[in-house]
């Protein structure tokens, strides 16, 4: 057991070659041991890393747990790409009303960058009749109270492939 936030830096070291020759398979490495210590910034990577199919076999499913549990914790970057998953049905059925509240969730946080692209995925939903935005707002609200209501968790595991 090592120091999260460190292992998670170390992991998007070798994600970019900062520092250290640029090896997929470590970051991955890296950003597990994070990930599974409870690090938001972690899971979320290790969950995109998953989703691109870099480092590590392309795996959806494990994407998206990956992402479902740092965008419970607040991670805006986890929010956003777990809406692109619903409404891509990606790792999960295709699920608009699911994307949108997961996109107003992201957008809501005012992160530079993340905010701007969740509010035009949201937008790309306009096709939603007003009951299925309802819908969408209402679930929106529910999670963000389940987030807010959060207690720090302990390891995490979304498996092993």
């Amino acid at each position: 057991q090592g120091h999260a936030g460190a292992q998670n830096n170390l992991g998007a070291r070798y994600q970019s070659g900062q520092g250290v020759a640029k090896d997929a398979r470590q970051a991955v490495l890296w950003f597990r041991k994070a990930a599974e210590q409870g690090d938001a910034a972690g899971q979320t990577s290790l969950g995109l890393l998953f989703a691109l199919g870099e480092g590590v076999a392309e795996d959806d499913s494990q994407a998206v747990c990956w992402l479902r549990v740092a965008a419970e914790q607040g991670e805006a970057m986890a929010q956003l790409s777990l809406g692109v998953m619903y409404a891509r049905g990606e790792g999960v059925p295709e699920d608009p009303v699911q994307a949108y509240a997961w996109y107003n969730l992201a957008a809501a946080q005012g992160q530079h960058g993340v905010s701007e692209v969740a509010s035009e995925e949201k937008a790309s939903l306009n096709w939603l009749n007003r009951n299925q935005i309802a819908a969408a707002q209402r679930l929106s609200r529910e999670l963000a109270a389940e987030i807010a209501g959060r207690e720090e968790s302990g390891p995490v595991l979304c498996g092993h492939h």
